[in-house]
């Protein structure tokens, strides 16, 4: 991941930087004493004190740390951080014979080098540290690795979860289209084809556009003429549909694909009578980066019973909270005697 790869960039660098500054320290001190010349000689003795240190912490930030402690098999951990401490320290002490006389002194009697020699339980303590603080970097990055992938993860079962319960919408719809086009067949066969065309307008539609994050409300509002005009031919003009939408809509005005067809379908599905009077008004209207569609159908509730939400109506519900939230949204809808009215309104998205 990238997140990932960018978090051990920067602890990588963090490692480098602070290297950097300790391997500078003998030089900068030189000239804080005031040297004419920098002495190398001490600052190659300063960098021998180093050296054990810098072999300890890259064995223990590349091997170590990694295999054993960011793993939880602590006990290897720290089994292994005693060995490697006195795998470095007890050969430089054993085979290095070290003089006062190799480093120049003055007439104090003081060395001038920055890390001076110190007994054996002062650099076990300092490696323990430095192996302390190591680790602890390294956790801490780790935990923002986590979290961080944590987040990936959760916006990628959410896109998963949108995208099931969208296709889920899909197949719903091309059953009902399916249904009018074969009713239509023995009626006139020249509709029919119009209405097949009709139909591969959606179809692309669908497979192209609606897999995508956000579509151009221009676009979506094209696609639901394409469906209102398949089922006016199938329910002729004794419908009073009537589809209402801003003519100059800005291409960079977006919305989620296949929400409002749902909410079409149904006053389609439950509002159109062929013995009683039936009408669906369709208003889309934009303003201050929102989109409000409105749909007003007649109602015809069969038996008395009240108007049943489909599985289409209760999947938007899931994505419009998956995608703005709880409460960045707001879905009325009004059941009266004789109409249902439905009002979204949802904020356009941005690239």
């Amino acid at each position: 991941m990238k997140i990932t790869r960018k978090q051990t960039i920067g602890e990588n660098l963090l490692y480098v930087m602070v290297w950097s500054a300790i391997i500078l320290v003998p030089v900068l001190n030189s000239q804080m004493m005031a040297e004419l010349h920098i002495d190398f000689k001490n600052v190659l003795f300063a960098w021998q004190q180093i050296a054990p240190y810098l072999v300890i912490f890259i064995v223990h930030n590349t091997v170590l740390a990694p295999r054993y402690m960011l793993r939880h098999k602590y006990w290897k951990y720290l089994a292994s951080n005693v060995l490697l401490i006195a795998a470095v320290f007890v050969p430089v002490y054993c085979f290095t014979d070290l003089p006062d006389t190799v480093l120049p002194v003055d007439a104090d009697g003081v060395r001038r080098v920055s890390f001076t020699n110190l007994e054996i339980y002062w650099n076990v303590v300092l490696a323990i540290f430095m192996n302390g603080a190591n680790s602890g970097i390294k956790l801490m990055y780790q935990s923002i690795r986590d979290e961080q992938q944590m987040e990936e993860l959760k916006q990628q079962n959410l896109q998963a979860e949108m995208d099931y319960l969208k296709y889920q919408i899909n197949p719903h719809f091309f059953m009902n289209t399916l249904n009018n086009i074969h009713a239509l067949i023995d009626i006139d066969t020249e509709y029919a084809k119009s209405a097949v065309i009709e139909l591969s307008k959606m179809m692309r539609y669908v497979l192209y556009d609606s897999g995508r994050e956000r579509i151009s409300l221009d676009r979506d509002i094209q696609f639901l003429q394409n469906y209102i005009g398949l089922m006016r031919i199938r329910y002729t003009d004794a419908i009073d549909i009537r589809v209402d939408y801003p003519r100059d809509l800005p291409e960079q005005v977006s919305i989620p694909p296949l929400l409002l067809i749902v909410f079409v379908e149904n006053a389609f599905k439950h509002g159109v009578s062929y013995n009683r009077r039936s009408f669906i008004h369709l208003t889309i209207d934009y303003a201050d980066d929102k989109v409000t569609g409105t749909i007003v159908n007649s109602r015809h509730p069969a038996s008395g019973k009240p108007h049943k939400a489909g599985i289409g109506l209760e999947n938007v519900r899931k994505r419009l909270g998956l995608i703005y939230g709880p409460r960045g949204y707001t879905l009325d809808i009004r059941e009266e005697a004789d109409t249902y009215t439905v009002q979204l309104v949802i904020p356009t998205l941005h690239a």
